[in-house]
């Protein structure tokens, strides 16, 4: 599967962005997806994560905030970003695993730049 992620700009702090991550190939709605960020200097971190059968879960830096969501019709996972703060600047990822498989993310896409300005 590839995968296409968008969405990213500058923002204000307290703005709200919505990043869409499109896959190709088929079977989109047996996929686990993740987004993931990667702030300069800091290692990359798992944001949010919504499983094939819908069920989600988003870090505890964000919880509150970011809203993950998916439409299988059309092949697309989304992160809703609001109350965004400067800490919150990073390249964000998108990734996919087979559902029910391993824990480990085998597809990525190539990353969105998200800006807040504070």
């Amino acid at each position: 599967v590839q995968l296409q992620a968008s969405g990213g700009g500058l923002v204000q702090a307290g703005g709200s962005l919505r990043l869409s991550c499109a896959a190709s190939g088929r079977a989109f709605s047996s996929y686990d997806m993740g987004w993931f960020r990667q702030a300069p200097g800091k290692e990359r971190e798992s944001v949010a994560g919504i499983l094939w059968r819908g069920t989600t879960d988003v870090a505890d830096s964000v919880k509150g905030r970011f809203a993950i969501s998916r439409d299988n019709a059309k092949n697309t996972v989304f992160l809703q970003m609001n109350s965004l703060k400067p800490e919150d600047t990073a390249v964000y990822y998108c990734a996919a695993r087979v559902g029910g498989g391993n824990l480990r993310y085998d597809y990525w896409g190539q990353g969105t730049l998200v800006t807040v300005s504070s």
